[in-house]
């Protein structure tokens, strides 16, 4: 590889680590420079490569932008509403006593589909204590096979915003990736439940005075925690009403209550819709015989109906308005609701932003001619190309702690990789999605989030949830380079 070349990829990753880690700036800031910094050190004129930039910026928020804040808004709502804690509490109920880790594993990967790690966590954790109470043991167990559960999908399955940044930045299908995202999260759910059965027991002792007392002695949790550390004054995290942020019902009405059934439609009619239309259209293309590319195929009426309906935007937008009006009471303000939906664009929006300039920055890679002399080198190497996307991942991870940061760089890396590479665009997102789960610590905020609450410090700390999320992504190796050679 052409030295220059790669002295470009090689700083520009280097900007995006070095920005996140020593400045004030955050990833969308860094990716930008560092787009910038590659075209230069890549020899490319100043304004190509701002064009660049802007063109690879567009792109990709065409593709994805409004699905982000539509994903968002849905998991916002689910959360305020209880939808999500119904969920919770109807798997321990289907799976039954003594199987508490595998049903709170599964809930915790359903739930954070369309919920971020940090709020779903806030919002479950108080059904494992309850659950680890009543048994008066095995909390460390349940609170990790939770968090890890949620780390899964998170990682995984769209509409999760990382994922679907991924997504647009390698031109994967949204619905392939959604069903074998799902898959390889029901494979991998068995790893992260029996590491949690196998290390919880071991870290028991472990647990800090503050969260002994309050799951096994019903000591009350104290004030509103946070993901940025906040609780009571023994700095024990809060147990938090999954539905408090409703209000006192007016007078005359009774409490708000989700079955599990309602709580789930929002998230499981959007994604039967988004793979109903690529099931349609996978079904259609093979009755033409046209399977690749649009030249001689015309897609048939009931097609058509279904490539609309499973369009994610229409998905989404059709689960949204589900969600606020199945979900929330009808004496739910309007003022209240657009509050809601307005702080869940504002957390979109740096997604959104982030998953932009990771575009910008693969454009810049493509159009310098990295891309190009990076995919030749590695072609010469005897490394399964579908490692690439993966070891990328999980090199920025380690780096800077950021599992979204770390699959949208290694999506923007990979892009102008895929086709020299062989491999389809679907594999390369599996990769770079599952590439981003390793060894969770210090500088991933999730990590503060699930040992605090669990109690765990130290090296305890990095025996149960660093070990257990680097568990889960050794357990995605086999699948990564099955998706590789089949997909």
């Amino acid at each position: 590889m052409d030295l220059q070349l790669l002295a470009a990829l090689v700083v520009g990753i280097a900007v995006i680590v070095l920005v996140v880690l020593r400045t004030r700036l955050d990833a969308f800031a860094a990716l930008l420079i560092a787009a910038l910094v590659t075209g230069a050190v890549a020899g490319s004129a100043p304004g190509d490569t701002l064009q660049s930039v802007i063109t690879g910026f567009g792109n990709t928020l065409a593709s994805i932008g409004i699905v982000i804040g539509l994903g968002v808004a849905v998991g916002k709502v689910l959360e305020v509403s209880g939808g999500a804690d119904a969920l919770a509490r109807a798997f321990v109920k289907a799976l039954g006593r003594g199987r508490e880790p595998w049903a709170l594993g599964g809930t915790g990967a359903l739930v954070s589909i369309p919920v971020f790690c940090d709020s779903g966590y806030v919002i479950l954790n108080p059904l494992a204590r309850s659950i680890a109470r009543r048994q008066r043991r095995g909390y460390v167990t349940l609170a990790l096979a939770l968090g890890c559960g949620m780390t899964l999908t998170h990682h995984l399955v769209p509409p999760t915003p990382g994922p679907l940044g991924v997504a647009g930045i390698l031109g994967a299908d949204l619905g392939g990736l959604i069903l074998v995202g799902a898959l390889f999260a029901v494979l991998l759910l068995p790893v992260v439940v029996l590491y949690s059965v196998w290390v919880g027991p071991k870290l028991e002792d472990e647990v800090t005075p503050q969260v002994r007392e309050a799951v096994y002695a019903g000591a009350p949790a104290g004030s509103t925690g946070s993901a940025a550390g906040g609780g009571d004054a023994t700095g024990e995290p809060a147990a938090a009403d999954p539905a408090a942020a409703l209000g006192e019902p007016p007078a005359g009405a009774g409490p708000h209550r989700v079955g599990a059934l309602r709580g789930a439609l929002p998230l499981l009619v959007p994604l039967l819709l988004i793979i109903a239309g690529t099931v349609t259209t996978a079904v259609d293309r093979d009755a033409q015989g046209v399977l690749q590319g649009d030249e001689g195929y015309e897609p048939s009426t009931l097609a058509q109906v279904f490539a609309f309906v499973g369009n994610p935007v229409v998905a989404l937008l059709v689960g949204l308005v589900i969600a606020v009006y199945a979900l929330l009471p009808r004496w739910t303000t309007r003022d209240r609701v657009s509050g809601w939906l307005a702080e869940a664009a504002a957390s979109a929006g740096l997604i959104i932003l982030i998953t932009g300039a990771g575009g910008g920055f693969g454009q810049v890679l493509r159009d310098s001619g990295v891309g190009d002399a990076l995919a030749e080198a590695v072609a010469s190497l005897a490394l399964p190309g579908v490692l690439v996307p993966f070891l990328i991942a999980t090199l920025v991870r380690l780096a800077q702690g950021s599992g979204t940061v770390a699959m949208i760089t290694a999506a923007s890396v990979s892009a102008p990789l895929v086709d020299g590479l062989g491999l389809s665009p679907l594999a390369a997102a599996l990769a770079c999605c599952a590439g981003s789960m390793v060894f969770s610590y210090f500088n991933d905020s999730y990590f503060w989030v699930v040992t605090r609450f669990t109690g765990l410090e130290g090296t305890a700390a990095l025996k149960g949830w660093s070990g257990l999320t680097t568990a889960a992504w050794a357990g995605s190796i086999p699948l990564v380079l099955i998706a590789g050679a089949v997909l």
